[in-house]
């Protein structure tokens, strides 16, 4: 018997999914062919531990999570997706959830998905088990390399063949029941379905001796999944030499007519932005959970999210007998993926489906391993010349700096308008507020404030620049308060933007800090810094994170740290302290009453102090 789809009559039929073999489930949109594939995957990843790789074309990781959650505990699928879950439903959603981020489930929704991109991934995931494809498109879309009659019978040979070379059942969904279609494909083994009403009606055909039998299966759409016959004594399986509709089965509790819609089986999804493959990884799906309940933080209970980092924490401390450094340091080395694991929890129900895998830009690619690529950053690195200058000719008296600190500097700039898919090249440049992205600027800006550090940092070369959004807003704002000039942009690279994307993930871990310094909690503390850094620093090229490859991300990020920084240092000037160095994205050193200006204190939102020195420094005897 080979990897069992999680439905025990189909796996009676076909004998498991065998390894060199290509499986293709055709039905109609609504029919079930993607509840197969989720069931299957399901089954194979989080039952048997199974390495499962699962290419999600049309679908988004949210989807693909949900089904999960909802067939495997079950819950209401409806009631999930709309955060309406009961308290005991939350709980075993939680503790499905942490199940589901061990398992070894990679779900690949990059809008570059081609079958090429598939078989690169194979070789990456050692003992991978099982590829699902969900799904195959006849009606074409420009945006989706799986759409459209032509490319489905290409991609459906390509799939055949990966199957055979790699010696691995492949898996995959197709949205159509045409007899014609599906007989012009010429697969090895073809499962057709029939919906009626709550009833899937499938023909297992093979290409080499017909259709072989028919069996009925229970359309359990109010927990998104196709299960065995409901009644314990219904015959599923009729052998036949060609399809047949068998009799009807009623199930002991028959479906009733929700006063909405039942979930679609393959809802359509916003189609990701279309372009050629780049070289990708999967990424391990650590999976999601459902919106929680209203209240606490800006009117949001975030105590779901908040648990997640609560039940780690705990469990790296009873697994190190409360060792405290030990905890940390195995804390640290989870970061990133539970980090990406609580990002995508987060995104559940968002607005938007942000691109994972777009086409990496030539300027956004790293020139060496070790290198930078070619975007500029607003790095600061920045001492007042003009004031120190004076203290060592004694034109200004002597002044006691106080070197202050920001708080989670990093964490604070994930709000920030990020692009939410790939970026699109507008040769004619211009500046739209809506839109996120690279731009190119012919020269560098010019600077002539003595007393403030420059907005893109320290950097000096000639010719054209490439700023990201951050930096460019920066400018904007620089200009509107007449610092300098509009920048010039003339030409750039961007997509639709939303500030949102990673704001209910820096709510949540913001919570969670406040809390953890609240209560002197210094694992939990290190562990949230742990996980806003290195999610900043991984989600560029970086091979510990694999979930996400979205350098243009990281350089904003980075660079509304060093925006966050810039306007402290004005806010500071404007109201009388004398800036006297900045550096970096957290370090800035005035002189003066800081007090008057800042919150002292050691959350995101306040400073603190960590250093006093007098200068000019007095000479050593």
């Amino acid at each position: 018997m080979g990897l069992s789809t999680g439905i025990r009559a189909l796996d009676d039929v076909l004998g498991g999914l065998q390894p060199g073999r290509f499986y293709l489930v055709a039905a109609a949109p609504g029919a079930g062919s993607s509840l197969i594939a989720t069931a299957a995957a399901r089954t194979s990843a989080l039952e048997q531990h199974q390495p499962v790789l699962y290419a999600a074309s049309g679908l988004t990781r949210a989807d693909i999570a949900a089904r999960i959650v909802a067939a495997h505990l079950p819950v209401d699928y409806r009631r999930l997706r709309a955060g309406r879950l009961t308290p005991t439903e939350q709980d075993d959603t939680a503790a499905l959830h942490h199940h589901l981020a061990q398992a070894p489930l990679y779900i690949d929704d990059g809008t570059d998905l081609t079958t090429d991109a598939i078989a690169e991934s194979v070789p990456d995931l050692p003992g991978l088990a099982l590829v699902v494809v969900d799904r195959l498109q006849t009606t074409e879309d420009p945006r989706l390399p799986l759409s459209g009659p032509a490319q489905i019978t290409d991609a459906a040979q390509a799939l055949a063949h990966l199957a055979r070379t790699h010696e691995l059942p492949v898996l995959a969904a197709v949205d159509t029941d045409d007899p014609h279609l599906i007989a012009a494909l010429s697969l090895d083994i073809t499962v057709t379905l029939a919906r009626d009403a709550d009833q899937i009606h499938a023909t297992v055909t093979e290409r080499d001796l017909g259709p072989q039998a028919t069996l009925t299966l229970h359309a359990d759409l109010a927990h998104a999944r196709i299960t065995d016959p409901t009644h314990p004594h219904a015959s599923a399986v009729t052998p036949t030499p060609a399809p047949q509709t068998p009799p009807a089965v009623t199930p002991q509790t028959p479906l009733q007519a929700p006063t909405s819609p039942s979930p679609d089986p393959t809802p359509p999804q916003p189609a990701p932005t279309a372009h050629t493959a780049a070289p990708r990884g999967p990424s391990p799906r650590r999976t999601t959970a459902p919106p929680p309940p209203q209240g606490g933080y800006a009117n949001r209970d975030y105590s779901y999210f908040t648990g997640m980092i609560t039940r780690a924490v705990d469990e790296a401390l009873h697994d190190h007998d409360g060792d405290i450094t030990t905890a940390t340091e195995a804390l640290v080395k989870k970061a990133v993926p539970n980090a990406m694991a609580l990002f995508e929890a987060t995104r559940v129900g968002g607005n938007y489906e942000h691109t994972v895998y777009p086409e990496t830009l030539e300027f956004l690619r790293k020139k060496t391993k070790d290198g930078a690529d070619e975007i500029w950053e607003g790095r600061h690195n920045w001492t007042n010349t003009h004031l120190t200058d004076a203290l060592q000719n004694g034109t200004h008296p002597p002044i006691t700096v106080n070197a202050l600190d920001t708080n989670a500097s990093f964490l604070s700039a994930f709000k920030t308008h990020l692009p939410i898919g790939a970026l699109i090249h507008d040769p004619h440049g211009g500046f739209d507020p809506k839109r996120s992205g690279i731009y190119r600027l012919p020269t560098r800006p010019t600077w002539h404030h003595p007393d403030l550090p420059d907005p893109i940092g320290n950097r000096r070369e000639d010719g054209p620049v490439l700023l990201d959004d951050a930096t460019i807003r920066l400018l904007i704002r620089c200009a509107r308060l007449g610092l300098c000039e509009a920048p010039h942009i003339t030409e750039c690279w961007t997509s639709g933007t939303s500030e949102g994307l990673l704001e209910k993930f820096r709510r949540v871990l913001t919570e969670a800090r406040t809390n953890a310094l609240e209560t002197d909690d210094t694992v939990t503390v290190e562990y949230i810094k742990a996980m806003y850094s290195k999610f900043t620093s991984t989600i560029g090229e970086s091979s510990v994170n694999r979930d996400i490859r979205r350098p243009d991300w990281m350089h904003i990020i980075r660079s509304q740290a060093f925006a966050n920084l810039w306007y402290k240092s004005h806010r500071a000037h404007s109201n009388g302290l004398t800036v006297v160095r900045v550096r970096g994205t957290d370090e800035l050193h005035v002189a003066g009453d800081w007090r008057t200006v800042f919150t002292e204190g050691r959350l995101t939102t306040q400073m603190k102090q960590k250093d006093q020195y007098p200068l000019p420094r007095k000479s050593a005897l």
